[in-house]
């Protein structure tokens, strides 16, 4: 697949590298491609290029959304209707106090809802994910959304890159996995995510 990164910090280059590894060509964008190119070329440039975010929207087939959750609108705006129509991965966190009691993705969802959200990669950071990545038992990534082939596609990839796909609910139960939430920061395997879930669902 073509991938769009959208975010250079730790975990959006972390999982462009993995994109890149896994034999998918690459996008990676921020407020500042230009600054961008030691990390296209420490990613190896033959399936790598910076681009400016619209640019990297309209190329992707899937989008990995991870910017900054203070610059999070900004990067949605300049994507200027790239979104629409493609499956975008939501791995932000933003803080406690969402308006209206909503998840950050639901949040995302009323800025682009054009776009099929899902939300994944949220939950942990890129050092525990880059130590468990591929090693059995297969980390659980908790995916939440509310379109059946947005989940497919998000599947797919989260497998590519080394992880199981947990399937944890629609875009409401993306308060889970959030700031505050009981998944937050949750390191979990696969054989214990139902069990875990569960426990989640109940706290809430």
């Amino acid at each position: 697949m073509h991938i769009g990164v959208i975010g250079a910090g730790r975990l959006g280059a972390t999982l462009a590298e993995w994109c890149v590894e896994s034999g998918h060509d690459v996008a990676v964008t921020s407020r500042h491609p230009e600054r961008l190119t030691p990390l296209v070329e420490r990613l190896g440039g033959d399936h790598v290029t910076a681009m400016p975010v619209a640019d990297a929207a309209a190329y992707a087939d899937a989008v990995l959304f991870a910017p900054a959750w203070s610059s999070a609108r900004e990067a949605v705006d300049l994507a200027a209707g790239g979104l629409d129509g493609k499956v975008v991965i939501d791995a932000t966190n933003p803080p406690e106090a969402v308006p209206h009691g909503l998840s950050g993705l639901e949040t995302l969802m009323g800025w682009a809802p054009e776009a099929q959200w899902v939300k994944a990669f949220n939950t942990l950071p890129a050092t525990v994910l880059s130590r468990r990545r591929g090693h059995d038992p297969l980390l659980a990534e908790f995916v939440c959304t509310d379109l059946t082939d947005a989940r497919r596609t998000a599947s797919r990839l989260i497998a590519d890159l080394g992880f199981a796909p947990f399937y944890a609910g629609g875009a409401e139960t993306a308060r889970l996995t959030e700031t505050g939430g009981p998944l937050q920061m949750t390191e979990v395997s696969v054989q214990d995510a139902t069990q875990m879930l569960a426990y989640a669902l109940a706290e809430r």
